[in-house]
């Protein structure tokens, strides 16, 4: 289990398994790609990060992910992996994260994207790039890398 401190000063647990915490899920972050891209989403105050979001009730994560891609992104999307969660030691209240893999077989312009600026597409080794100006804070933390890190690992990318 790979244990940090986020932007925020939160600690992080990060695990690659399903059910990984006694506490369920109640977020999604959807690792995305689209023809051979990273299919991210520009939130309109953090920057660029991938889709996601709560899972509403009576939705399982595997919905919550795919409802996240389309509202964010205009993207279809089929989930390929449930990659693994990690657990944030929020002073507001802790909360778990699964961390899904999915690939957009049809992006659709819309003319309202959910919390967002829309898709913003971009080749190449992401990982070298997350410091880079224009990024949320959530892509800079050892999450995203981690996991860009294990989908390159399953071969996903």
């Amino acid at each position: 289990m790979l244990k940090f401190i986020d932007k925020n000063q939160n600690e992080v647990h990060l695990a690659f398994s399903i059910n990984a915490f006694s506490i369920k899920p109640a977020h999604v972050l959807v690792i995305c790609r689209y023809n051979d891209e990273w299919l991210l989403t520009k939130h309109s105050t953090r920057g660029l990060e991938f889709p996601g979001g709560k899972v509403e009730k009576g939705e399982t994560v595997e919905e919550a992910g795919i409802r996240e891609v389309l509202e964010e992104t205009g993207g279809n999307a089929v989930i390929k992996d449930y990659l693994g969660e990690y657990k944030v030691h929020d002073p507001k209240g802790v909360f778990v994260k699964a961390v899904l893999v999915a690939e957009v077989y049809h992006l659709e312009k819309k003319d309202h994207y959910f919390e967002t600026d829309g898709p913003v597409l971009v080749e190449g080794d992401l990982v070298s790039r997350l410091n880079e100006d224009g990024f949320s804070f959530i892509m800079q933390d050892e999450v995203v890398k981690a996991a860009l890190n294990k989908v390159r690992e399953k071969r996903h990318d």
